[in-house]
């Protein structure tokens, strides 16, 4: 990419972010029924710009954050040159969508997606540029069909740019939201990408948009599925137990967490992914033969689902 380009190539990615943001907002709200996504837009000078949307207290979803920015600086953060410190001291802008929902109903699964665009700008040669996203489920009950479901869907949107994309991004997915501390997955995977260049810009940007415009496709679904289910309060308690360790990665591995107070970017939004509520029980362990073992032993494993 030659640095004229450099102009027409942000307005087309950021284009394409701010509409994706707004059809997941979109397709969330209808699937909810009654919650709405408040928009907030901000802006700081000598820093960037972007919309948060969040709905709380939906007929399904408790809590749901849907965020677009478009931040630039003149020092790359250490958490996106970790592997490029080549470009520790370049300019940068970056740019993506990142979301997360938390719903009500412990029936329906947690879910995360991001899809984001970096490009630096080092002294003295041509402008470097990098796609990476994907996105992830995490059950508290679950369910074969939904989880194959999931896995499917993720792999059709790698299909048309190679017959072991898929493999590749799903293994990266289950290494990478992996407690390593506990000594388990954090839910059931799906697809995680970053560092993507390997293809020309073209072909990247394509592969970025066929994940970020599957999303949708793979958990809207799962929430008609499953939001009617009835549930009792120790299954509610159950989920707030499981939603620590969501916080618990959140904060101690997650890339894009670290990036956004790196770049000290807006608390709230950066923080945007943690639940209304979690619980931590010391040395909890669950009933022999009890669908909450299940989750543990059939679900929270590495797996084919596909």
């Amino acid at each position: 990419m030659k640095e004229g380009e450099l102009a027409s190539t942000l307005t087309e990615v950021k284009s394409y972010l701010q509409s994706l943001q707004h059809a997941i907002c979109e397709g969330l709200s209808e699937e909810d029924g009654v919650g709405k996504f408040h928009i907030n837009p901000w802006s700081q000078p000598n820093f960037g710009s972007g919309v948060t949307r969040v709905l709380t207290a939906g007929r399904v979803i408790e809590k749901g954050g849907v965020n677009f920015s478009h931040v630039y600086g003149d020092r790359l953060p250490a958490s996106a040159s970790a592997s490029k410190p080549e470009l520790t001291n370049a300019p940068f802008h970056a740019m993506g969508v990142s979301l997360v929902i938390h719903p009500d109903n412990p029936y329906v699964p947690t879910s995360h997606a991001n899809v984001r665009f970096f490009i630096a700008l080092p002294k003295n040669s041509e402008p470097v540029w990098w796609f990476g996203g994907g996105y992830d489920l995490t059950p508290y009950y679950g369910f074969d069909e939904d989880c194959v479901h999931w896995h499917r869907t993720s792999k059709e949107a790698c299909e048309p740019f190679g017959a072991d994309v898929y493999s590749r991004y799903k293994k990266w997915c289950d290494d990478y939201f992996y407690l390593k501390h506990r000594n388990e997955p954090r839910g059931v995977g799906g697809l995680f990408f970053d560092d993507l260049n390997e293809w020309d810009f073209n072909t990247s940007f394509d592969f970025m948009r066929s994940i970020g415009n599957s999303y949708i496709k793979a958990y809207r679904p799962i929430m008609a599925k499953r939001k009617t289910m009835t549930y009792s309060d120790s299954e509610k308690q159950f989920q707030l137990y499981r939603r620590g360790r969501y916080v618990e990665f959140n904060l101690i591995y997650d890339r894009g967490t670290m990036f956004g107070l790196q770049t000290k970017g807006r608390t709230e939004a950066v923080l945007m992914s943690m639940p209304p509520q979690a619980s931590w029980v010391y040395d909890w362990q669950p009933e022999m033969g009890s669908a909450e073992e299940n989750l543990t032993k059939h679900f929270l494993i590495n797996k084919e689902w596909v």
